[in-house]
């Protein structure tokens, strides 16, 4: 790291400690200050639009995001709200934003903001239609490993970790460790929350930098249903214990045609709520495993209904205090699949570099590849061209929405299966995908052309000079075109 930027984080970080102190004296009084206080911190570093939002939310008694910030002053650990400020808002959000930026203009191909892995393929539980539970005891990454992916991509501009598994606190002492040595990191990992207890508490806040997504969803009958029962008992449980020591957390739900109902409930969020979850990570079944089933997957009309709920539960007058994102419904704010390193890719436990979490296909690995060599790899380097996989953002993904494209980049990328139990042919995969394509595709339509949608500013590789001539030549069949016939 450069000495001014040592000089200038040292200087936010006084300078936020003192705000703060002032804050805690009367929250409420104090929040706009706070907010004017912090657009002259950063002024410079983040677009003044954002402050002047802030301020307005802020100001505002009756608006939810308030009630929100207020939550997080009151709740939560303040060496942990300093510290992921330092780590997500400065390291990540700004110096890094800078790098990975520089480095895509660079090296011409996706770099990444976020990368996934699994420290190991163990785990307690064995929850339907996740594939981790097949994995068994059999995979993990060394420390030496693990720190290696976070030194290789902080020089990338990578400073925002999350770690999947398997159940990633079989390993929670050698993740505090590493969290501890990278400050400059911020960590949240996906847990089941079996393990959580007392002393992980205190050294979650004492390192500051991690945060935690609980796996639970909806009721104790819809939760237990798929991860066993006992499940949501000892779920709550932790989040009582998490809430006691004002740990940062959130949940993590993953909704199928049998849970929507019960994971979008006003009682079950107001639930979430009151237990202390600041965020709510929200994911599609998707129909990786040999032994998944594609009738979990949501229905045309379910998907339908999570993308207009996610506008009514995130509304700053009607909406819940909580930070809720849906990473299949709102790629419309991030210009399609953020996969392939566009946004994220993600490790798994045996060191396969994959392109998604739910992509279990892979030509590179740590132990043979640098984090580099993978972004440029042929099948990292079939999601940089063929991104994004439909300008309809209701169709980002190229399994889900557009199975086609996932069959043509991994057979022409020579990509090969890297689930650990049992091979999937890409066949095999996409073709569960082709029914909820087909029916979802118009249905998606005429939902696209009638709502209004924010412009990502997002530059795609067909955007490039290189892409433009490489286009130049194309007849027209692709989505990706500029000549595309349904333009």
């Amino acid at each position: 790291m450069a000495q001014s930027h040592k000089v200038q984080k040292h200087a936010i970080r006084l300078a936020l400690h003192e705000i703060l102190k002032y804050i805690d004296k009367n929250p409420d009084k104090n929040l706009e200050k706070l907010a004017n206080n912090i657009s002259s911190i950063f002024s410079g570093l983040f677009p003044p639009e954002n402050f002047e939002k802030l301020k307005l939310a802020v100001a505002d008694k009756d608006n939810v995001w308030r009630n929100y910030g207020l939550s997080l002053i009151n709740d939560i650990d303040r060496n942990v709200t300093e510290q992921m400020l330092m780590s997500l808002g400065i390291d990540a959000g700004y110096y890094g934003t800078k790098a990975v930026r520089e480095n895509r203009e660079k090296y011409h191909c996706n770099i990444p903001f976020i990368i996934l892995f699994d420290p190991t393929s163990a785990c307690n539980l064995k929850c339907k239609g996740c594939w981790a539970a097949e994995y068994g005891h059999k995979q993990s990454l060394s420390n030496e490993e693990m720190q290696s992916i976070v030194t290789q991509g902080k020089e990338l501009g990578t400073h925002f970790y999350m770690l999947t598994g398997g159940e990633p606190l079989i390993r929670k002492n050698d993740i505090i460790e590493l969290a501890k040595n990278n400050r400059d990191a911020g960590f949240v990992i996906y847990t089941n929350a079996t393990l959580i207890d007392q002393k992980f508490c205190e050294e979650m806040n004492e390192a500051g930098n991690i945060g935690l997504a609980l796996s639970l969803e909806g009721t104790e009958e819809s939760n237990d249903w798929r991860r066993g029962e006992g499940a949501y008992k000892r779920t709550l449980e932790a989040m009582d214990l998490l809430k006691k020591n004002k740990c940062l957390f959130g949940i993590s739900v993953c909704y199928t045609r049998k849970n929507i109902e019960f994971v979008t409930s006003d009682e079950f969020m107001d639930i979430i709520i009151e237990k202390g979850a600041k965020y709510s990570l929200m994911f599609n079944y998707m129909p990786v495993g040999h032994d998944a089933d594609k009738e979990l997957i949501p229905t045309p009309e379910q998907r339908e209904y999570m993308y207009k709920w996610l506008k009514k539960v995130r509304n700053s007058k009607t909406g819940k205090p909580i930070f809720v994102m849906d990473f299949q419904n709102d790629a419309e704010y991030v210009g399609g699949c953020i996969a392939g390193g566009r946004n994220y890719f993600h490790i798994n436990s045996a060191g396969d570099i994959e392109p998604c979490v739910f992509i279990h296909y892979s030509d590179t690995n740590i132990r043979t590849h640098t984090l580099m060599e993978a972004l440029k790899s042929p099948l990292f380097t079939q999601y940089y061209k063929n991104q994004p996989f439909n300008d309809n953002h209701l169709r980002p993904c190229p399994m889900l929405e557009n199975p086609e494209y996932l069959r043509k980049m991994v057979k022409e990328s020579g990509a090969h299966s890297s689930d650990l139990i049992h091979e999937e042919s890409v066949d095999e995969l996409c073709d569960k995908c082709v029914d909820f394509a087909s029916a979802w595709a118009p249905e998606a339509e005429r939902i696209w052309t009638s709502t209004k949608h924010r412009d990502t500013h997002t530059q795609y590789y067909r955007d490039t000079e290189e892409g433009k001539k490489e286009f130049s030549g194309c007849n027209g069949c692709c989505q990706n075109c500029s000549k595309n016939s349904d333009e």
